[in-house]
């Protein structure tokens, strides 16, 4: 589909000038003569680009009112600005209020060419990574009904209606980040920007640059973390991970609601909602002198704790389900049946959580087609056998220590617990499956000391 460009300039030998560069190049072209048409053009369509001359007939700097029109109406839009009497300031103005890029006239072809080019592709890729990620993550939901995601969910209503800080724990694949898209989607800000700073990953060296921005001598701005996720959310995730020296900075903009960039000398206010993750004890780091105390409680207003999915392995059967449906939406192909009663879901640990679920899931979704079911459960046992393979090694090596009776005691004790997890905790079906009367696995139970099952 060809893209569309809206070029608005009050110069009738200007807009025929760059309408016809761009037609040349394969573009449609739109045009607008003042203020008052751009805003009728924009309604009738939302260009591809937008070409805006910074004065046109209403003021000095109308063009930069027509800039800021446009971004409340879809804030992707690439806009280049385009001036007769620039200066500094302001292009500095134009890129700080969302321009894509600035030119002085008169400019050349070529440039006039780079730019939309570099604009058309900017566009292009926002558009096909949203709808990838609402094929990918987006639109995943929390699934499950064990106590702990019940919680979740219950906290995940509350939170999105207010602007508390949060503070996600939980290992690594668990879901932290699916709650922190959760909490943002539901939230008044959810038309806002979502942004996602990874402390683990952050150059050491350029923390404060990548959070807060920069400002060169030339007057280019960098906008750091804090600004890109201005009126929105900003993700810290594995926080933990960041050195004490940019937490004290960090805990300085909380306090004052405000920081400067680098090399800058202006304030900026911020207005952003912080949410947290760790797989690490935050506590534990507290106490070893890894993280800051001030700046944990100012961060753990509110707290959600994810639990491993060995933990909750009651919610697999609508895990596998809901995984198996969602990416043969997203690869076009038959759902695969994957039946999720197979033992060795349950008594494997799963150390990659949710996340290593449903990766088994997509690799047996590409490896079954047109396979029956009984290959299916083939294939899924074949992987997790080769994943507990080396566990399966370290707990035979541990059995062999013990003494006979407190080893059969041991297996009895993982058997047992692992089938009640299966079914989720209900001894009649329980007791029917492992072929024992209903009473003497009660009896069996207390003597083992399995009190339930979470």
């Amino acid at each position: 589909m060809t893209n569309e460009i809206l070029i608005i300039d009050d110069n009738s030998d200007i807009r025929k000038l760059i309408s016809g560069i761009l037609q040349d190049q394969g573009f449609r072209v739109r045009e607008a003569a003042n203020f008052d048409q751009a805003i009728e053009e924009f309604k009738k369509k939302i260009p591809d680009v937008a070409v805006i001359d910074v004065k046109l007939d209403k003021g000095d700097n109308d063009g930069v009112e027509l800039l800021t029109y446009l971004k409340k109406l879809d804030s992707d839009v690439p806009a280049i600005m385009i001036s007769g009497h620039a200066n500094v300031q302001m292009a500095v103005d134009s890129l700080k209020l969302g321009a894509f890029e600035f030119m002085q006239k008169p400019f050349s072809s070529e440039r006039l060419i780079n730019f939309v080019n570099r604009a058309v592709e900017n566009i292009t890729l926002k558009k096909e990574k949203t709808v990838l990620e609402s094929k990918l993550f987006h639109s995943y939901d929390i699934i499950g009904t064990s106590q702990a995601i019940e919680k979740t969910k219950d906290l995940v209503d509350k939170l999105s209606n207010t602007e508390s800080r949060v503070f996600i724990v939980g290992p690594a694949g668990s879901g932290k980040e699916l709650v922190a898209r959760q909490i943002h989607k539901k939230s008044l800000r959810s038309k806002e920007p979502f942004v996602i700073v990874n402390g683990a990953l952050l150059d050491p060296e350029k923390y404060e640059l990548e959070l807060f921005g920069s400002e060169n001598s030339d007057g280019i701005i960098n906008y750091g973390f804090f600004e890109k996720a201005k009126n929105g959310t900003l993700l810290i995730d594995e926080v933990s991970e960041i050195p004490l020296k940019t937490q004290a900075k960090i805990l300085r903009v909380l306090i004052d609601q405000k920081f400067k960039r680098v090399n800058g000398s202006k304030e900026i206010n911020v207005n952003v909602r912080i949410i947290s993750t760790s797989s690490k004890t935050i506590r534990e780091e507290v106490d070893k002198g890894n993280f800051r105390e001030d700046l944990y409680h100012r961060l753990n207003v509110m707290a959600v704790f994810l639990p491993p999915l060995k933990d909750r392995t009651e919610d697999i059967p609508a895990l596998v389900n809901y995984f198996s449906k969602k990416i043969s939406e997203l690869n076009g192909t038959t759902e695969t049946k994957i039946d999720a009663n197979l033992n060795l879901l349950y008594k494997y640990h799963w150390p990659g959580n949710v996340r290593e679920l449903r990766n088994l899931v997509e690799r047996i979704s590409i490896l079954s087609n047109n396979e029956n079911n009984e290959n299916i459960n083939s294939l899924v046992q074949d992987a997790l056998s080769q994943k507990s393979l080396k566990s399966e090694a370290d707990l035979y090596t541990n059995v062999l220590t013990y003494p006979l009776k407190e080893a059969r005691e041991k297996f009895e004790k993982d058997y047992l617990t692992s089938q009640l997890k299966k079914h989720k905790g209900n001894i009649s079906k329980t007791a029917e499956f492992v072929g024992m009367e209903r009473s003497a696995l009660h009896r069996k139970l207390k003597t083992l000391g399995i009190k339930g099952v979470n």
